[in-house]
This record gives structure tokens, sequence and C-alpha cells, in this order.
């Protein structure tokens, strides 16, 4: 399967007005691929479209909220509409209530669900249209390490980023099966530092935090500009996702436990905030338009990533890594019959 050079795309980028979003949009701007960016906040998309414009990118705008099918629907009208073709899909859009479960209302977490899971099913379902017509192309869904592995006060969050994966991986195959040249890509960011955490709805009495350590947004845009072009199954970004997804397949008990020992008071600020404070859940908020959130302090350099950007050096360090396994077990049997 090839993608075409990004210079050459038309790109969708849902949940562009801050974050991950916005910053994967400027990027793709910088390559100069054309852009439809979509988001609630329309203040947001004005600003990065004026931004986008100051780096001689070529960018529109369609306010949209995802769980509205008919809106999203007119995102990828738009963009064949304006441009002529839609070649990537970027999906991004995502909210959340930090919140002990008993705590959430049937109304919240189906609303999280609505944004989070069905956001990202509209998306694929009006954009494949497009990519078939095109002879290829590439739906990249922004999930979450939390896909792999959940974390206590984010159970509708957890649920529906778990969900994206079941789907993600259904579709694929079945686009595999008819052979058709579509790249279906999952990204599951680690703890990012975005304004997402400013925006969420939260009963914890506290401005809510990811468990730290964070990582910056423009690591995760990097990974999705690289999945644009090369056809990947699943990424995960930020060494602390990578690991915690190798400790659940080792042991989910494990995980559990240490995450009962940090997960409670690690996702607590000491800023106060209430539960009727300004929240995105249903109405976007203006004010946090930014690609970074409150956490610079707290952000670090991820390392291993870069081998998910260099497939060769991954499998040939892997592969050094088994044969030094072999000899080292051949060493301790040849010691052992020499006893």
């Amino acid at each position: 399967m090839e993608l075409k050079p990004i210079e050459q795309q038309v790109v969708a980028v849902v949940g562009a007005s801050s974050g991950i979003g916005r910053e994967t949009a400027l990027q793709f701007a910088r390559r100069q691929a054309k852009l439809v960016v979509s988001a609630r906040s329309e203040a947001g998309l004005t600003s990065l479209v004026e931004e986008i414009s100051q780096l001689g990118g070529d960018a529109i705008a369609v306010p949209a909220d995802v769980a509205v099918f008919e809106q999203v629907q007119k995102i990828a009208d738009k963009a064949v509409d304006y441009y002529g073709r839609l070649d990537t899909w970027v999906h991004a859009a995502a909210t959340a209530v930090i919140a002990p479960f008993e705590q959430v209302t049937p109304d919240e977490f189906k609303r999280v669900m609505d944004v989070n899971l069905m956001g990202q099913v509209y998306g694929a379902m009006v954009a494949l249209p497009h990519l078939r017509r095109e002879g290829r192309g590439a739906l990249i869904h922004i999930s979450s390490v939390e896909a792999r592995r959940s974390l206590p006060l984010q159970s509708a969050y957890s649920a529906s980023k778990h969900a994206i994966e079941g789907f993600l991986d259904s579709l694929r195959v079945e686009l595999q099966h008819e052979g058709v040249p579509i790249s279906v890509t999952n990204v599951m960011p680690a703890t990012i530092n975005t304004p997402f955490y400013n925006k969420a709805r939260t009963k914890l009495g506290v401005q809510p935090t990811g468990v730290p350590p964070y990582y910056q947004p423009d690591l995760v845009a990097r990974a999705i500009l690289y999945v644009a072009e090369h056809p990947t199954r699943d990424i995960i970004v930020g060494d602390v996702g990578q690991f915690l997804d190798l400790l659940q397949k080792v042991s989910p008990e494990l995980v559990d436990t240490f995450l009962g020992l940090i997960a409670f008071e690690g996702q607590h600020t000491q800023k106060p905030k209430l539960e009727n404070d300004a929240n995105n859940l249903f109405e976007p908020i203006e004010g946090y338009d930014t690609v970074t959130g409150d956490f610079n302090d707290k952000a670090i350099p991820s390392f291993f990533d870069w081998f998910d950007f260099h497939p060769a050096a991954k499998w040939g360090a892997v592969a050094g890594l088994g044969a030094l396994a072999l000899l080292a077990t051949q060493v301790l049997q040849d010691t052992e019959s020499f006893k």
C-alpha cells in the first residue's frame, strides 16, 4: 500500500482547535498539505486558519459537533467541494468526565461515548467513500493508551477508547479482505500536555491532571504525519505508554496494584474546580485554543518512538536482541555440559 506524499494530500483534521489536533494541523500546513480543520470552537478554528495562512498554508474551517452525524458529513463534503478530493482523515476530537464511576450520570457517560466513539465512527463513515474513490488514503484515529489499559476515575473515557480499538480492528480487516488500499491507524498517546484537562468536566473538587509524566503534543503530531505517509497498524506515543502496554500484557494484576497506588492522587491538582465550572462536555468553551496545557514543567522527552519512525532499525534491534538471547542460552547450556 502506497500513500501520497504529504505535500500532495488534502487532509481533514477533526478536533483541531487545540491540543494534538491543532499541532497536527500546523505540522501538515508546514509540509504544504491542503487542510480542512474542524472543531466546535469557532474562535479556535478562526485563529488556527489565520496561523496556517501566516505559515503560507491553505486551510478552511468547518465548525462541527462530532456527536451529530450530519455535521461530520459536512466536513467531508466541504473538503471535496473545495479541494476536489480527500486523502487523509485525522480524528482527534474527545471529551471526558473525570470522576468516580458512581458519580457519573447516564447522560454524561453517554455523551462521552457519543463524542469519543460515535464521533470516530461517523468520521470513518463519511471519509471512506471519498478515500475509496481516490483509490487509496489514510484513516488516522487518535485514541489513547487507555485503549490498552483503563485508568480509574476515567471509566467513560477509557470505555470509549477501548471501543475505538475494537471498531478499528474490525474495519481494518474488512478493508484488507476487500483489497482496499486504505490504511487504518490507531494512534495511542500516553499523557500529553494539552488543554484537555482544563476543559474536562470533573467531580474531584479540583482541576484534574493526567498521571505524569507528560509528553508534548508535537510528539504525537509527528507520529500522525508519519503514518499519513507510511501505512501503520497502530502506534503508541510516549515511552511510558509503551511500557504500560507491555506491563499490562505481562501482568494486569500488577498494573491494577500500581495504578491503585498512584492514579488517584496522581490525577488531582491543587487548583479548585467545581462540577459546574466551565467545561466542554456538552458545549464548547473559549479560552483554551492553544496547543499546550499547564504542565510544561512535567513534560519529558520520549526515546523509543524513534524506532517506530525507523522500522528497519526497530526490527534490526529486535533481531539483535533475539540473537543475543539465543547466544546466552547456548553459552549457559555449554557451561552446564562441562559441569
